[in-house]
């Protein structure tokens, strides 16, 4: 479903572009609405459309065997579904499913192709939105193999929290299972002992982020380690909102202090 252009850029990709080869590439683009849901690619399928999210997110997911799907990484208005094309390669490695409904920028990828052989810029951009794609593959594994699941679940919503741009949201506990890899039990455990703490309220799916801050402190360091590889890379467009109660904003501030 095609809607109006936004008014003002909100992904962060785009924005790491000067004005003129930025508006080459938004004229080969249309403005979508993404629904909950919608699948916009499938496993070693061929891409036929990139998108960059501006108010919707995206989960990477992936099955073995008869197993619950099980999510690789999230996709935000801080990057790009199909950015391997920067490096040639069109087909995707993963399925991608609408986690969180709203709008985001289509392209063909027949077009991005062509815009890449002269778009030096663009590609480098890509290139290193990819390496912060794979680190954050890596974090999420290592998260997984050595980290509890009350700390991996405050560092999920966290990151669902930046990319939503909202403080509550609709996430099932066999949602969150699935995308933690983890039983069922163990997330209604973990949520129960977040909403005690009152970090969050949780009632029917529906996840309000009471407490930015205790959340953050209650995540494991795999949320900072995350937004540092980011920022390291795209210093002036960060995923978080400068947030009073980040750690990382409060690390930056300290460190500016100091100087």
């Amino acid at each position: 479903m095609s809607v109006a252009p936004p008014t003002s850029i909100t992904n962060h990709l785009l924005g790491c572009l000067p004005n003129n080869e930025r508006s080459s590439v938004l004229e080969q683009c249309e403005a979508v609405e993404l629904a909950f849901g919608s699948v916009l690619c499938e496993s070693d399928c061929s891409f036929r459309y990139l998108y960059f999210p501006t108010t919707c997110f995206i989960s990477l997911v992936t099955t073995l065997g008869g197993n619950h799907p099980l999510e690789l990484g999230l996709i935000g208005n801080e990057g790009m579904l199909g950015a391997t094309l920067a490096l040639g390669v069109n087909t995707a490695s993963c399925r991608a499913v609408v986690q969180g409904p709203g709008t985001a920028l289509r392209m063909r990828a027949t077009r991005l192709r062509r815009i890449l052989c002269d778009n030096q810029m663009l590609k480098r951009i890509l290139k290193h939105y990819l390496y912060v794609q794979l680190t954050q593959l890596a974090q999420n594994a290592a998260c997984a193999h050595f980290h509890e699941i009350e700390p991996r679940l405050a560092r999920w919503l966290l990151m669902t929290q930046d990319r939503a741009h909202a403080d509550h949201f609709h996430l099932t506990h066999e949602f969150l299972a699935d995308m933690l890899g983890v039983r069922r039990s163990g997330i209604t455990l973990a949520a129960g002992a977040l909403q005690s703490r009152k970090l969050i309220r949780y009632r029917r799916g529906n996840i309000t982020v009471l407490d930015r801050r205790g959340l953050e402190m209650a995540a494991c360091e795999c949320y900072d380690a995350l937004l540092k590889d980011h920022a390291r890379l795209f210093p002036s467009h960060t995923p978080l909102p400068a947030r009073e109660g980040s750690r990382l904003k409060r690390g930056q501030d300290e460190t500016q202090a100091a100087d």
